[in-house]
């Protein structure tokens, strides 16, 4: 199928932190309780977990680092449902509430968990073999859970669903991610600059500042994403992917 428009980049960075101005409480406020605060957690209980002399590589320390890392995806996914449908609602024009949010959220809770672990877990192998892959992989499955939110198909239905409507944006689906991996690793160099100094309690509050707003750009890019895709592969609008909550 020939695409009906051209896929545009400055689209989808402008309706993600547009949907971020718009309901900045809203969509702060689940990063935090979702997101931010259960990592946070996890964390400093963590810290406790480990020895300070245990080797880098002993059994213990690769154990919190991998239950870290899957915890990050699993809540990941979760705050990305509840923050598409906040995304769907307020670029539909109306004002998205965080109960609703978190109600979708949980409808979808364990093929959402599902989908983020499979993906993540082949967007790490890519990284891991060399990063033009991983990205390719992400972008392949950038719209994984917007699709699941909006279209409710199972696990590997909504993973090919995604790749097709990927397919022939691949590479701006690639560029928006590396744009945002710059930008998360610009932000990640701050809160480390203030930890080695001596006020590692301004460090640890730009620490939470630099995971919020990661965690909000994203659960909204995806979303900003789908929309842009169904309009340039299926001419959709905006109206026309609410319907399913009407």
């Amino acid at each position: 199928m020939a695409l009906a428009h051209k896929f545009r980049i400055g689209s989808i960075l402008s309706d993600t932190f547009g949907v971020i101005r718009r309901n900045l409480m809203l969509c702060v406020g689940l990063t935090l309780i979702i997101y931010v605060l259960p990592l946070s957690l996890w964390d400093w209980k963590s810290t406790g977990l480990v020895a300070s002399d245990d080797p880098e590589y002993s059994p213990q320390p690769i154990a919190v680092m991998v239950i870290g890392m899957v915890g990050d995806v699993m809540l990941g996914a979760i705050l990305q449902a509840a923050l598409t449908r906040a995304t769907i609602e307020d670029l539909k024009g109306k004002r998205p509430s965080s109960r609703d949010c978190i109600k979708t959220a949980f409808a979808v809770l364990l093929p959402s968990i599902a989908i983020s672990l499979l993906v993540a877990l082949g967007s790490w192998i890519g990284l891991l073999l060399l990063i033009v892959p991983g990205l390719f992989l992400l972008a392949r499955w950038s719209v994984v859970i917007p699709v699941l939110v909006q279209e409710r198909l199972g696990v590997f239905a909504a993973m090919g669903r995604s790749r097709d409507l990927a397919k022939g944006s691949l590479w701006p689906l690639m560029a928006v991610w590396l744009l945002i991996f710059v930008a998360f690793i610009a932000l990640s160099l701050v809160p480390d600059g203030f930890a080695s100094s001596a006020d590692t309690k301004l460090g640890l509050f730009f620490n939470a500042l630099a995971v919020t707003a990661i965690g909000l750009v994203q659960s909204i890019a995806p979303a900003a994403m789908y929309i842009e895709l169904r309009r340039v592969k299926e001419g959709a609008s905006v109206d026309e992917l609410a319907e399913i909550f009407s």
